[in-house]
């Protein structure tokens, strides 16, 4: 709550009433979102496209976009806000930079971007994507020494390193083998963890089960968002396909620790499709 807000609730004596509601928020398991799904309010205004999630009932977040700075904020600014809002970073996600060669990606400036999600208490450092030019048997054989030099960074500043997939990595990389079962048996289990996202995993036609029953304990992050019917598009949480109450009932064998809710796009304002996904969220208190 920027101080303006907090004088004007303060003089309407509305404070004592959001007190009340924060306390409640806080009261429950948190619910977590991946900022990506908002990043046209972020780039207009972060604190005011951060306040907007906190209304929400938002206390989690995982972030994008690390490149040396957040947001164009110094990781100091960024911690401020993040204070002021009551949010906490748990997750953060980086490219590899085999192909842009930026800063804060897995192969530039690595360990700066350690420093500095150690310095805001994040809990995870996630590689998010891989681009099209980089999707070569090449550069897949690569990966698990990548990811595990990048873990054992992570792991001495007390975060976990993880790969978040799309539907690609189930592609064949050798005979039966699709790149994710590569990265998966390739990697220690201790230094590589999987953010599993449920809905590019449920394009690609497979079932997270089989994946948590394989490789149990390996899965402590998912993407929840849903699938439309017919197009397969993005919707809201309870509005399309996904079993998700299947899949919540195998999150121990999973090793799931936190979940975020995101939606790439929608035929909505956002911030409706937000609202939507929640109350389903609640109302079938995935937790």
């Amino acid at each position: 709550m920027q101080r303006k807000d907090f004088i004007t609730l303060s003089s309407l004596g509305f404070l004592g009433l959001y007190s009340c509601g924060i306390s409640k928020i806080n009261s429950k398991k948190p619910l977590a979102i991946q900022l990506y799904t908002i990043r046209d309010a972020v780039s207009d205004n972060l604190e005011k496209a951060l306040e907007k999630l906190v209304a929400l009932g938002f206390t989690e977040l995982e972030i994008y976009g690390y490149n040396g700075t957040f947001f164009g904020k110094s990781r100091t600014e960024f911690q401020t806000i993040l204070k002021q809002t009551g949010l906490k970073v748990i997750s953060s996600h980086h490219t590899t930079g085999i192909i842009h060669k930026d800063g804060g990606t897995l192969l530039y400036s690595w360990e700066k971007a350690v420093e500095d999600l150690h310095f805001i208490d994040a809990e995870y450092m996630v590689c998010s994507y891989l681009f099209p030019e980089e999707r070569t048997v090449e550069n897949y054989k690569k990966l698990p020494e990548l990811f595990e030099k990048c873990g054992e960074a992570t792991q001495k500043a007390g975060i976990q390193f993880a790969y978040h997939n799309h539907d690609f990595e189930f592609e064949k990389l050798e005979g039966d083998k699709s790149v994710y079962d590569f990265i998966l048996e390739n990697t220690s289990s201790d230094l590589v963890k999987m953010e599993m996202d449920l809905y590019w995993i449920s394009k690609a036609g497979l079932d997270p089960l089989v994946y948590f029953e394989k490789y149990p304990g390996r899965f402590p992050l998912w993407h929840v968002k849903d699938m439309k019917a017919g197009t397969k598009d993005f919707t809201e949480i309870g509005n399309g396909l996904i079993d998700f109450k299947k899949i919540f009932s195998a999150k121990e064998k999973a090793g799931l620790k936190h979940w975020f809710l995101e939606q790439d796009s929608s035929d909505k304002d956002i911030f409706e499709s937000i609202r939507i996904s929640k109350k389903y969220i609640l109302e079938n208190n995935f937790f």
